[in-house]
């Protein structure tokens, strides 16, 4: 199954890290674990690896996650040099996020492939729409609400971010803009966010998948291969502080169109892939 000629692997690797590039990039960007971009990217690979429908949309939900750990705290302190991080917001949002994530990880063990292709299909339709739309329009408070809301809150960011394996920074961010942060500080708050998600999502989904080893490719520990990782990740977090001088470099409306656009994108693409 995975006896490849040497010249496609390296055309292969050559793409992963063209894609680990950009995926870092967006992360500094837009607030988020280049996820929308990895999670796609290796959908293909491991399409093309022959690596089985019931566990591949896990299997690259997990390795986004395992990406995301290097490239959300390289774009974090990227943003925070800027003193643009709502540091009380994640303080509150820690414990409900990891708990969230955990869950989230719990329900890949039993979940079949198509789920998480709809989840991902979903968010990003959803948070494309309200960003091309424009805040002015969507808007619910100018300030964030108490505590135990937010709580709550970062419970369902833990959850449906590792169903979907990106960072939380598109929900976070969403969330944040709604209530009257402006766009800029919601993705450096947001970048944050994928700390507390990447780390405990990829460990429970090694666990999740272990029982479905056989069905892997090689380098995988459950749903996580660290080839993708390796791959990935050093690409992602040298472009990521790139992205993030970009951020703020770019109008408010700019970055809501950009983020807007991308997810649309994105959601199209999984929308055709369940036909």
């Amino acid at each position: 199954m995975f006896g490849l000629p040497l010249g496609e692997i390296a055309f292969l690797a050559v793409a992963i890290v063209g894609a680990g590039v950009i995926a870092g990039l967006f992360a500094g960007l837009l607030g988020i674990g280049g996820a929308a971009v990895t999670v796609p990217v290796l959908y293909e690979l491991f399409r093309f690896l022959d690596v089985p429908d019931t566990v591949r949309m896990q299997l690259c939900v997990g390795t986004s996650l395992a990406v995301i750990v290097p490239v959300s705290l390289r774009s974090y302190f990227a943003h925070k040099a800027k003193s643009a991080v709502r540091t009380g917001v994640l303080k509150v949002w820690a414990a409900p996020i990891v708990i969230g994530t955990l869950t989230g990880s719990a329900i890949a063990y039993f979940a079949p492939s198509s789920l998480f292709k709809f989840v991902f299909m979903f968010f990003a339709y959803g948070i494309g729409l309200k960003n091309l739309v424009g805040n002015s329009v969507l808007k619910l408070g100018d300030s964030l609400p108490s505590n135990p809301l937010l709580v709550v809150i970062g419970y369902f960011i833990g959850l449906f971010s590792s169903l979907i394996g990106v960072a939380g920074g598109a929900l976070s961010t969403l969330f944040l803009t709604l209530f009257g942060e402006t766009i800029h500080v919601a993705i450096a708050t947001s970048s944050g966010v994928g700390i507390f998600i990447a780390l405990p999502g990829a460990i429970g989904y090694m666990f999740a998948g272990w029982p479905q080893q056989a069905l892997l490719p090689p380098l995988s520990i459950g749903y996580v291969s660290f080839l993708g990782v390796l791959l990935f990740a050093p690409a992602s977090v040298l472009a990521a502080p790139y992205g993030a001088r970009l951020a703020h470099k770019l109008s408010r409306r700019r970055l809501e169109v950009a983020f807007g656009l991308f997810l649309t994108v994105v959601a199209t693409r999984f929308l055709i892939s369940l036909f």
